[in-house]
């Protein structure tokens, strides 16, 4: 008998196995012929960590610096916009902006893991953490999407 991935299981495991690695945390490209790290050192990788986890289990196109493109990716993709009450683990959140080091304003996303906590790239520790879905109510959900492919 053939063995069969579990794509679900094994897609919220990798989510939690990634809390604490520095994986995500640069991110190259050039700019006017000079190389620049997009990601500023893991202050702004939340869309690289969340959108490279979706490109290794093929649920979006390519990997992504920024949260609008990893959005635009996830929607061409098939991943669905639901209402908070249907949120289950695995399903992509999208927090309002907030002011970063940079000086800009930028949307954040992450993962729902479950019992009103999230694991996303904490800007400080610059690596994904555990925290509250609403980051204590302090940060409000613009979107969570889901994808068909993730049952279990």
């Amino acid at each position: 008998m053939a063995s069969k991935i579990v794509v679900y299981g094994s897609y919220l495991q990798m989510i939690k196995n990634s809390v604490g690695t520095r994986i995500f945390r640069n991110l190259y490209l050039m700019n006017n012929g000079k190389k620049i790290d997009a990601t500023k050192n893991g202050d702004l990788s939340c869309a690289f960590f969340v959108s490279n986890i979706l490109l290794i289990w093929d649920l979006i196109s390519g990997g992504h610096a920024t949260v609008e493109a990893t959005t635009k990716d996830m929607e061409k993709s098939g991943w669905e916009k639901i209402p908070k009450e249907k949120i289950r683990p695995g399903d992509v959140i999208v927090w309002e902006k907030k002011l970063f080091v940079n000086g800009k304003r930028h949307f954040h996303n992450g993962f729902y893991i479950g019992n009103k906590k999230a694991i996303s790239n904490d800007s400080k520790k610059k690596m994904p953490v555990i925290h509250s879905w609403d980051y204590n109510g302090k940060r409000k959900i613009v979107s969570i999407y889901a994808h068909p492919k993730l049952n279990d």
